[in-house]
C-alpha cells in the first residue's frame, strides 16, 4: 500500500480487482487468523455433533461469508485501489462495518464457543461476558454512538488524509470499522449471549434512528465541492458518497428484514407457549367436573 496516491483515482483493472491478493506481512496475517477462526468454529460444531448437538448450517454459512467479506475488503484486489479509488475505499468500508459484522453476528461465534468448549472454558467466557470492560463495550448506547461517530469522524476531518499518508494508521482504521460495526449489529441482531438485550421494539429503533444518520453522511459527500483528499478526483468523491449512500441504506434494510424475521420467530414461540398454556388449563377445567361430581356421589 503506498502512503500517498500520485496519480488521482487512476482507473480500475478488473484483472486486479478481481483476482489480485494482498501478500504484505500484515494482510498474510490476517488471513492466517481469518482461516485459524473458519477452523476452530468448523472444529466447534464437530464437536458438538460428535455430542449428539444439532448446529444450524445456516449459521455455519452465516459466519464463513463473514469472515470471506473480511478478506474480500483487506486482503484482495480491492484492497489494491483502498488508497487511491476513494470508490474503492467507500466498498471496503461498508464490508468492514456492515456487510462482514452482519453475517457474523448471525453466525453466534461466542455461542458456539460457549457450547463447544470443556466447562473451564465456558467458565472463563461467561465471566469474560460480564466484565465491567465488556459490560462498558456492549452497552447499547455505546455501540450507536461508536458506530456512526467512526464513519462522521473518519470522512469529515482530517484522520481520512491521515489515513493515507500512513499505511500502519490505514490499517489500524480498518480493525476500528470491524469493531465499531461488530459492536452495533451484534447488539441489535446478534444471537450470542450478551450483557445487554435490548428488546425488539429498542433493536428496531437503533437502526431506524441511524437511517438519517447513514443517509447525511453520504450526501455532504456528495455535496462537496472539492475532493475529500489531494489522491482522489472529484467525480469520484461524489461516486464513493452515492455508494455509501446507497449501500449504507441497503445495509439499514438487511438489517430491518432480520430483525422482522426475529421477531416473528419471537411471536411463534409465544404463541406456542400461550396454546401450551391454554392447552393445560383447559385440561384442568374438563376434570373438575368428573371431581365434583365424585364428591357429591
Amino acid at each position: 500500500m503506498k502512503s500517498f496516491a500520485i496519480v488521482a483515482s487512476p482507473p480500475v483493472q478488473l484483472h486486479q480487482l478481481l483476482f489480485g491478493i494482498q501478500l504484505n506481512p500484515l494482510a498474510v496475517l490476517s488471513l492466517v487468523l481469518e482461516l485459524a477462526s473458519i477452523y476452530l468454529y468448523l472444529h466447534g460444531r464437530k464437536r458438538l455433533s460428535v455430542r449428539g448437538r444439532d448446529w444450524s448450517g445456516a449459521k455455519t454459512a452465516s459466519f464463513i461469508t463473514g469472515v470471506v467479506l473480511i478478506w474480500v475488503a483487506t486482503g484482495s484486489g480491492l484492497a489494491s485501489y483502498d488508497d487511491s479509488v476513494f470508490e474503492m475505499h467507500v466498498i471496503q468500508h461498508l464490508l468492514l462495518m456492515n456487510f462482514a459484522p452482519i453475517f457474523i453476528a448471525l453466525g453466534a461465534p461466542l455461542t458456539m464457543a460457549t457450547q463447544a468448549s470443556p466447562r473451564r472454558i465456558q467458565v472463563k467466557i461467561v465471566a469474560l461476558l460480564h466484565s465491567k470492560p465488556i459490560r462498558i463495550l456492549t452497552f447499547p448506547a455505546f455501540t450507536w454512538i461508536a458506530n456512526f461517530a467512526t464513519m462522521y469522524l473518519y470522512f469529515l476531518t482530517p484522520i481520512y488524509q491521515l489515513s493515507l499518508n500512513h499505511p500502519l494508521f490505514h490499517d489500524y482504521t480498518h480493525l476500528q470499522f470491524l469493531v465499531a460495526g461488530l459492536l452495533f449489529w451484534t447488539t441489535v441482531i446478534g444471537v450470542d449471549p450478551s450483557p445487554w438485550r435490548p428488546g425488539i421494539v429498542t433493536r428496531l429503533g437503533f437502526i431506524l434512528s441511524g437511517i438519517p444518520f447513514s443517509a447525511f453522511l453520504g450526501i455532504a459527500i456528495m455535496g462537496m465541492r472539492n475532493s475529500i483528499s489531494p489522491a482522489h478526483t472529484v467525480a469520484d468523491t461524489h461516486a464513493g458518497g452515492a455508494l455509501l449512500w446507497g449501500l449504507g441504506e441497503f445495509t439499514n434494510v438487511i438489517g430491518l428484514l432480520v430483525l422482522a424475521f426475529q421477531w416473528s420467530k419471537l411471536d411463534a414461540r409465544q404463541a406456542k407457549r400461550i396454546d401450551r398454556e391454554l392447552d393445560k388449563q383447559l385440561i384442568e377445567e374438563a376434570k373438575r367436573p368428573e371431581n365434583s361430581n365424585g364428591q357429591d356421589a
